[in-house]
């Protein structure tokens, strides 16, 4: 009798959906041999919740888990409540149990401190530091690294942070040292220690293409060239510039085309470092005659912005954030009636997906749902997401999201301030015209709007979205005088963050604010 399928989760962390290309051929080869997911997203644009719900299978405000909380006012909501079951607590009952990795995944009981957990855990800043701290070597990034941000706490009064910037420099240190091959060598290590009479479970949590950006050699000077997507470096029009106040925009705006172009060539030398760290798993899968009978997921809890509208990091609704790889190989006795699926998928049907390939019953409800209907030819029941944003260490910044086929609707908030935008994402990928802007897109914005609404409440959301919304961004944003017709076909706009001004023009009629 064949023993249960192995399952082999790799995340990176913070790996655009774009960056998979020329500098990454294990992936691409993981990529043919898997069900591929054109439009998957992360359930929100930060790595704690994003992990969250990937583990759970739950939105961030049905798990409790909303931002990465290093403030103390906010902390405890950066926690998975107590006993909400997930893949671990599920799976490690049976499976071999490791977690080799970045461990972002909190809950309120402190699973990998807890004396009944059945799984291994090896992580960042625990094993690593340690690993470091024995052999005397530093860890990448450093004070160069960093930058101070104002962030608010509990979205009422404004703190100094340190958080990355996109500095760029060589690890010196020696390449074993370096933290994704640290974690590769460990996983290797558990692969050929497993415990051969249950099915092998491993959880690889990379740190890459995460900052900082100080990597070894020689990954560090590999990329030569470089084209960048034509919104590097850019303000789009009809961006939202509450985006200024949250670390994305209060960073990113601060670089110019060809400092973005510097950065993208070590970000991809970063990428194909941890392409090469794969192919060393996939390689010893095959060694150890594991791979055939594999489920291997790759993904990344979210995006990274890399410049993009002139923001650096995630924590924004634009595709390049929230839109994330997502390949899915089935071992190969599973014949799938699909190679490609084009639906609007989440991180919230990763975990009901496994388990329903598994055959594991779940006894609770979940946000999300299994995608092996549609692995198996059919339609998903669904044709809408939704993606929030809460703030970073603490709650301050917030947005909330909706996709619904074509369309993405976003509502960004600081204090008591609101902006909208609508992109065709499937017309306009990088998201260059707020479509919220033509009056024409009233009822489709209300519609969603609604299903916002909707959601929120249902999710027991702490923000709530005002009934007339969209029709105070437009009386705050937009007039007959400054844009006749509300229509957007003829305008352009310049953003000079510099001199703090945005200009747009429309009939060389112009508007400052």
């Amino acid at each position: 009798m064949q023993q249960k399928p192995n399952v082999i989760i790799i995340m990176a962390d913070q790996l655009r959906y774009d960056a998979i290309g020329p500098y990454t051929p294990n992936i691409n080869f993981l990529a043919e041999e898997s069900v591929i997911f054109t439009r998957a997203y992360c359930s929100s644009p930060l790595c704690i919740p994003a992990r969250g719900s990937f583990f759970t299978g739950l939105y961030p405000n049905i798990s409790g888990c909303i931002i990465n909380g290093f403030e103390e006012t906010d902390i405890q909501q950066r926690y998975i409540k107590n006993s909400i079951p997930n893949l671990y607590t599920v799976l490690e009952k049976t499976w071999n149990s490791w977690h080799i990795g970045k461990q972002h995944f909190c809950t309120q009981d402190k699973i990998d401190e807890n004396p009944y957990t059945r799984t291994k855990w090896i992580r960042h800043k625990k094993e690593y530091f340690e690993f470091l701290e024995a052999n005397k070597k530093n860890p990448p990034g450093g004070a160069g690294y960093r930058a101070y941000v104002p962030e608010m706490a509990s979205g009422k009064i404004t703190r100094v942070k340190e958080y990355s910037k996109p500095a760029i420099g060589r690890y010196e240190d020696g390449e074993e040292y370096f933290t994704d091959i640290y974690f590769t060598n460990k996983i290797i290590e558990a692969i050929r220690n497993r415990d051969t009479l249950k099915p092998l479970l491993i959880n690889a949590m990379f740190h890459a293409p995460h900052p900082p950006f100080q990597i070894p050699e020689p990954w560090y000077s590999k990329v030569k060239e470089v084209d960048l997507p034509k919104n590097v470096a850019k303000w789009s029009i009809g961006q939202s510039p509450l985006q200024l106040y949250n670390l994305s925009g209060f960073i990113g705006s601060h670089y110019s085309y060809d400092e973005w172009k510097e950065i993208w060539k070590v970000y991809l030398g970063l990428v194909s470092l941890l392409d090469d760290c794969i192919g060393k798993i996939i390689d010893e899968l095959k060694r150890q005659n594991l791979y055939e009978n594999s489920l291997i997921i790759f993904t990344s809890d979210h995006g990274e912005m890399l410049g993009s509208h002139r923001l650096w990091q995630k924590m924004c609704m634009y595709e390049e954030a929230v839109r994330t790889p997502l390949f899915i190989k089935f071992p190969k006795s599973f014949l799938t009636k699909v190679n490609e699926v084009n639906e609007l998928v989440s991180s919230i049907d990763i975990f009901p997906t496994i388990c329903d390939f598994l055959g594991i019953k779940l006894e609770h409800t979940v946000s999300g749902t299994s995608l092996m209907p549609v692995v198996n030819g059919e339609k998903l029941n669904r044709n809408k997401i939704f993606i929030q944003f809460d703030g970073n260490g603490a709650r301050g910044n917030f947005q909330r999201c909706v996709i619904e086929d074509q369309y993405k609707l976003i509502v960004d908030i600081f204090k008591d301030e609101r902006f909208i935008e609508l992109y065709d994402v499937l017309n306009d990928e990088q998201e260059s015209y707020n479509l919220s802007l033509d009056k024409k897109y009233k009822p489709l914005i209300e519609k969603l709007l609604n299903s916002l609404r909707l959601h929120t409440n249902e999710t027991g959301d702490l923000l709530k979205l005002p009934l007339n919304i969209y029709e105070k961004f437009r009386k705050e944003n937009i007039n007959e005088k400054t844009f006749p017709g509300y229509g957007w076909n003829c305008c352009f706009m310049l953003l000079a963050i510099g001199s703090g001004f945005s200009m747009y023009t429309t009939n060389r009629r112009y508007y400052w604010f």
